[in-house]
Formats: C-alpha cells, structure tokens, sequence
C-alpha cells in the first residue's frame, strides 16, 4: 500500500495499477495491485487507527486539525478522462 501511496502521489499523469506495474518492470502485476486496492476497507475507524498515533503526538490546547476538501477553480484546464466538469458552488 505505501508503494502505491508514493505512485499515487508523485505522479503527474493517470493512475492505474498497470501504470505501477509496468514502472516496477512487471515485477507487481497490475492484478496483483487491484486485488489488493480492492479488499482495502476505508471506514472511519481503519482511518482512525491510521492517523491515531501521530494527531496524539501533536495533540496540544494550541494545536487544530484541518480537513480541506476545496475544489479550486482551474479556467484554463482542459477536460480529459479524468478531470470533467462539476458542480461549483461559486
């Protein structure tokens, strides 16, 4: 998983589990990496457990955990497989 966290992250074209595969030369199949993306469970509590240790690390009476789901306004992107039109609430 963090294999694929890193891909995820640092790539600045599609993500797919053949993309990864084929940047490991095939030593990960793509079936492989779906199998695995497919039987992870994304509940509140799994990610609780995730981030428990390192919001308690940094727990103080000054400290603020922000959640920002923005979407930002990109006139000059193009629409392509991934990025479409959406609803914006500006």
């Amino acid at each position: 998983m963090d294999l694929y966290t890193d891909y995820s992250l640092s790539s600045f074209s599609q993500v797919t589990a053949t993309g990864l595969s084929n940047l490991l030369d095939g030593s990960i199949s793509h079936d492989k990496i779906t199998r695995m993306l497919s039987g992870v469970s994304c509940s509140s509590k799994e990610l609780w457990q995730e981030v428990k240790a390192d919001v308690r690390r940094h727990e103080s009476e000054e400290a603020c955990l922000i959640f920002d789901d923005t979407i930002i306004s990109k006139p000059y992107t193009d629409e392509n497989g991934i990025i479409c039109r959406h609803w914006d609430h500006k």
